[in-house]
């Protein structure tokens, strides 16, 4: 008989230490540690967790947040490198699936993703999605990554997926997790309150995660971060009123949401914590017969998506003894 996983998932929504991944990877061992204690057997952390999100792209002109980015550079780590390799052995130590964003270091000091890791329970990195494309003022950050990441993940507990923050609003990288099987969808995200003044970030977040489990008939983990005055404090010396512009309500959400669309339990808004939601992919299944849009609810021979997921190179190199028609 086909095996339909049960388990506890317990989503974070909190702040890092601000540019610190020493300090944050601490942090973010101890919350993995109590969601372990109350049963988890999944945890997601926030957008760039480790260890933290360029807020002076938004209140510092571009000239002036530079020296921000080489703080920023100076913070981020390689996917696998030893920083990293702590929250690997958290998994392993606490039998726990984890799902994790972070600033990826690239081969090139202008190079930064925006990364979610994918690690299983015995400790081992299977996946890694970089965002395709940085949103707004995260261009002056971020490089954009490539379709090799868009990808599902198989584990002990179910069929895993993620997207960071906006491209949890592209609806054809949403349908390639879809159509990989995916049945637990982690969206990450930041907190961000210097959206436009009639722009709710919580409800949005929420929109966007209801849309994907209803589609997709599927649950939904949404994980986003919060703004600590620690980072308000940091901006101040740069941009005096950091704060006010730093602060509104209804800037994070995080929480669990069901292949009906609707929310699970009590999210959290824009407080810190650890919230938990049993997850039954069992029931995934009955939506399906009204609307299973990877099977009988759509017509391939009419719609064709095609999605190149070969890694990006920046160069092709030609042998010495090859002209450049490979003769």
């Amino acid at each position: 008989m086909m095996d339909f996983p049960k388990f506890k998932a317990a989503t974070v929504q909190t702040s890092p230490v601000f540019l610190n991944v020493e300090k944050t990877i601490d942090k973010a061992i101890s919350l993995i540690s109590e969601a372990a204690a109350n049963g988890a057997k999944l945890i997601a952390f926030p957008e760039v967790f480790v260890a933290g999100y360029p807020y002076w792209n938004w209140i510092m002109t571009p000239v002036h947040g530079s020296a921000w980015y080489e703080k920023l550079y100076r913070n981020s780590v390689a996917a696998d490198g030893p920083e990293m390799t702590r929250i690997f052995n958290a998994a392993r130590e606490y039998n726990i699936q984890i799902v994790i964003g972070m600033n990826e270091r690239g081969d090139s000091y202008g190079e930064i993703y925006n990364t979610n890791l994918i690690i299983d329970s015995n400790g081992n990195l299977i996946g890694k999605h970089r965002k395709l494309v940085p949103t707004w003022a995260e261009k002056l950050t971020w490089t954009s990554g490539d379709g090799s990441s868009l990808k599902v993940y198989k584990t002990e507990i179910g069929p895993i997926g993620t997207l960071a923050c906006g491209e949890n609003t592209n609806t054809l990288a949403r349908f390639t997790l879809l159509s990989q099987g995916e049945l637990i969808h982690i969206a990450n995200y930041i907190s961000l309150p210097v959206a436009p003044p009639d722009y709710n970030m919580a409800e949005a977040i929420k929109i966007r995660a209801a849309a994907h489990s209803f589609e997709g008939k599927l649950f939904t983990i949404v994980s986003c971060s919060t703004i600590s005055q620690e980072i308000m404090d940091a901006m101040k010396a740069d941009v005096p009123d950091a704060e006010e512009l730093l602060t509104r309500k209804n800037s994070a959400f995080s929480g669990f949401i069901g292949p009906n669309g609707a929310v699970i339990g009590e999210p959290l808004i824009d407080e810190e914590g650890i919230v938990y939601a049993e997850i039954d992919l069992a029931k995934c299944i009955q939506p399906k017969q009204m609307h299973d849009i990877l099977g009988h609810y759509n017509r391939f021979d009419i719609f064709d998506l095609r999605v190149n997921v070969t890694p990006r190179k920046n160069i092709t190199f030609i042998d010495n003894n090859e002209d450049f028609f490979g003769r």
